[in-house]
């Protein structure tokens, strides 16, 4: 079931230029990782608000009680490649577990977005955020 609401969120994005996409109106941007064990190219759509220059994503999974995927790989590998809108530029990963400036960055999320306070209450595990910044080469 995720896989296909994936897919049509991906669909949807790209015919409408990442803009008025569902639930998410402009709040979402695509993540392109590669995986943690298999090294595949890996595409998932998810919500981000801005913190300045920066993008950021929680790795709620909906309130799973693990995390997603595309966390382990960007954990890993600490780069990714982002679409938002038409723009495509590759990006630096920051994980941020725990403590004041995770906590910041996802009340942010949440209060722009409150659907996040119910994952809260769904998981016991404290869901991290990413910060996507564009590394300075990168050109869309």
């Amino acid at each position: 079931m995720a896989g296909d609401q994936n897919r049509n969120l991906i669909a949807e994005f790209h015919l409408k230029h990442g803009k008025n996409i569902g639930r998410f109106g402009d709040r979402l941007l695509l993540l392109a990782t590669k995986g943690a064990k298999s090294g595949r190219a890996r595409l998932v759509p998810l919500a981000y608000h801005r913190d300045g220059d920066r993008y950021v994503i929680a790795a709620s999974d909906s309130g799973a009680p693990t995390n997603p995927d595309w966390y382990d790989n960007v954990v890993k590998h600490g780069r990714a490649t982002v679409e938002v809108g038409d723009d495509h530029f590759d990006v630096t990963a920051t994980p941020i577990a725990a403590g004041p400036e995770r906590d910041r960055l996802y009340e942010a999320h949440a209060s722009l977005m409150p659907g996040f306070r119910d994952y809260v209450r769904k998981t016991t595990r404290v869901i991290p955020v990413v910060v996507l910044e564009r590394i300075a080469s990168s050109r869309g």
